[in-house]
């Protein structure tokens, strides 16, 4: 609510590739607005510029919201941008969002913690900066006993699952990859660890794609509250029946 009343009163709003046309609709008609989304080796406006144009709206007196999908301090960028208007002693508020991992996870039936299969969960990005390797360090990442779950990870999606399981997580750990989460054209699958690659590349599965990893995967079709259609069951084994004991994936 309050992200809308926000939007309501803006006079710029400077918006990213993932907000949907529902949300865009909210802004008014009078208000600018200023296009910055990036994708893979295509960016509107390098981050420096992105974070320098919103200083200088700011300081030319203008009412500007910054609209990102998900949350603003997970995954993006929002600390960098908030730091630089900081610099410029330019006040600000930030407006919590629901983040990618938690709103994706759970329209897909698929819980990021539970306690016979997941003690806790990790959020990692699996985009390289400045096309230098992943810098993650993969004993940890490897955890059966902890949901990991992969931001931009399709680039290096063979990767990442070559070093979780030479890090000794399973071949066989229940693993999604869903598509244009939380949209009408969603689409999901779900496979092996070691199978998930080829299951998104068979599939012709393209950005924004969310991975992830671990034994709660195993519920996600025994809590598919939406009737969703799973494109790929590359040879997983439900990782826990409805009384949500694990099996097989320990």
């Amino acid at each position: 609510m309050k992200a809308h009343r926000l939007l309501k009163e803006a006079e710029v709003v400077v918006y990213d590739r993932l907000v949907s046309q529902e949300i865009l609709d909210l802004i008014p008609a009078g208000a600018t607005r200023i296009f910055v989304g990036k994708a893979a080796s295509n960016h509107q406006l390098p981050q420096e510029e992105i974070n320098e144009l919103l200083a200088s709206l700011a300081k030319a007196g203008h009412r500007v919201v910054r609209l990102k999908g998900g949350d603003p301090f997970v995954f993006g960028r929002g600390g960098e941008e908030a730091l630089v208007l900081t610099r410029h002693k330019v006040p600000f508020e930030v407006v919590p969002g629901i983040t990618t991992a938690s709103a994706v996870s759970a329209v897909s039936g698929i819980p990021l913690t539970h306690r016979a299969l997941a003690a806790g969960v990790r959020f990692v990005t699996g985009h390289a900066r400045n096309s230098i390797d992943l810098d993650l360090d993969w004993s940890k990442a490897a955890d059966p006993d902890t949901t990991l779950v992969v931001y931009m990870g399709l680039t290096n999606l063979t990767m990442i699952c070559d070093n979780l399981m030479a890090a000794g997580l399973p071949a066989g750990t229940p693993a999604a990859a869903i598509q244009n989460g939380t949209r009408e054209d969603q689409r999901q699958l779900t496979a092996t660890l070691a199978g998930l690659p080829a299951a998104v590349a068979a599939h012709g599965f393209t950005p924004p794609v969310l991975i992830i990893i671990g034994k709660v995967v195993g519920l996600a079709k025994v809590l598919n509250w939406q009737g969703l259609t799973f494109e790929e069951d590359a040879g997983l084994e439900d990782a826990a029946p409805v009384d949500g004991t694990a099996t097989g994936h320990a």
